[in-house]
């Protein structure tokens, strides 16, 4: 099988290092790639935006399967124009990736199909918006109801804050979607869909602020973990049955299948899971920590998702044990990164590229704001995080930052699941 993997962050080295080690792949590329993926998939250069451009590429490749990373370029229509082409994607059409496109698209979606989740209005007028956040707090939740690369949320207590967010939303053109406030700890559960049938891979966690403690600014992710020690017994098929399979049947209902990686971003409050978000493809970080334990050979699997054929394949299979996956970012991210440093220690076992380039001289220099992901296993997820932080403790990058608490509280037993009063 020939796969052509399309993106340039750790995501799709994780998805890459995962496909090179299936003996049914016979060519792997990665367009455009990094400096990881190059040394195990060919690198080939595309506009990633341009659906047209990646399916003539694709086609050039002889691709047997095309593996979108990023959302942007499903919700631009890649997808469509791959399988136009008559090639198999793993990855949603346009019109079915509306389900993170638009936040107000899911929360219908999520209506129709009766699935749990917090109340919300939509903002387009700034004239509406003090009026509004006035029925919402004092805990305010406020996102981009489009794209934002992970970083168009904010929450918070202070009424200030969340208003200065939504007006500067609103003053670029973006809708506000405000929401309820919803307690309890976070969870990720990534489906594999293809279509009507789903596939649920270990469930995990992510840390979204920049600091130790969940302090600062939201960024794209700085470290996860899988599988979940403290999670409820039977989560994963209670989400699967309240939320991912409503929300497949609703998509297919509506002739908008959903073929490809249906992300279920969660809040396990009192009451039960409650989704807080949809992304249309593997989540970043999770994905590197999913993938380290997964057993099964990939290829075939998302072979099967992308041609309807998911229901035929045989239970997956996963590794023993736990992954943590640490990320270490560049001077000034989230803000404007430095960039052009040398790094020391990126070819390691367990190093991710998200955010690199290989100069002329061989040597790989960060190239964006997160810049590696690091991934430690163990047979426990103590064990796991100790590697991970070996690991971490064997790069160098001038100027970096990362969290030092990825799964300590875990670890140390202190996540607990509400329970009604």
């Amino acid at each position: 099988m020939r796969v052509l993997v399309i993106g340039s962050g750790a995501r799709e080295h994780a998805l890459v290092l995962a496909l090179s080690q299936d003996p049914g792949v016979t060519a792997l590329a990665c367009a455009p790639g990094n400096a990881g993926t190059a040394a195990l998939a060919e690198p080939l250069v595309v506009d990633v935006s341009d659906p047209a451009a990646v399916a003539e590429l694709a086609a050039g490749f002889h691709a047997d399967l095309v593996v979108v990373g990023p959302e942007g370029p499903l919700v631009a229509g890649v997808a469509d124009a791959v399988l136009a082409a008559g090639i198999p994607c793993f990855g949603p059409t346009k019109d079915a990736a509306r389900i993170e496109g638009s936040k107000a698209f899911a929360k219908d979606v999520m209506l129709a199909a009766g699935v749990p989740t917090a109340y919300s209005e939509l903002v387009d007028n700034p004239a509406k918006l003090d009026a509004t956040l006035a029925r919402f707090g004092p805990t305010y939740v406020v996102k981009d109801d489009g794209l934002a690369a992970g970083k168009g949320v904010v929450v918070t207590t202070d009424l200030d804050v969340a208003r200065a967010h939504a007006m500067t939303l609103l003053d670029g053109g973006h809708p506000v979607l405000l929401e309820t406030f919803l307690d309890g700890p976070e969870a990720s559960l990534f489906c594999v869909l293809d279509g009507r049938t789903v596939v649920p891979l270990l469930p995990a966690q992510d840390f979204k602020r920049v600091g130790d403690g969940d302090a600062g600014p939201n960024t794209g992710g700085m470290g996860a973990y899988a599988p979940l020690p403290w999670a409820p017994h039977g989560l994963v098929a209670d989400v699967v049955a309240r939320v991912i399979q409503p929300v497949a049947d609703e998509l297919a209902d509506r002739g908008t299948p959903f073929a490809g990686l249906l992300y279920a971003g969660l809040v396990l409050t009192a009451t039960g899971p409650q989704v807080i978000e949809f992304n249309c493809r593997f989540g970043d970080p999770e994905t590197e920590s999913v993938l380290a334990l997964l057993d099964t050979p990939l290829a075939g699997v998302l072979l099967a998702a992308a041609t309807g054929r998911l229901a035929s394949e045989p239970p997956l299979r996963w590794r023993a044990g736990a992954a943590v996956t640490v990320v270490i970012a560049a001077e000034g991210y989230p803000g404007r990164p430095r960039t052009g440093d040398v790094i020391t220690g990126a070819d390691a076992d367990g190093v991710l590229h998200a955010g690199t380039r290989r100069r002329d001289d061989g040597i790989v220099v960060s190239a964006g704001g997160r810049v590696l992901a690091v991934v430690g296993h163990g047979d426990d997820l103590a064990a796991a995080r100790a590697d991970a932080y070996r690991r971490v403790a064997a790069v160098h990058l001038p100027g970096s930052h990362h969290r030092t608490d990825i799964a300590a509280r875990a670890v140390a037993g202190e996540i607990n699941v509400p329970t009604p009063a």
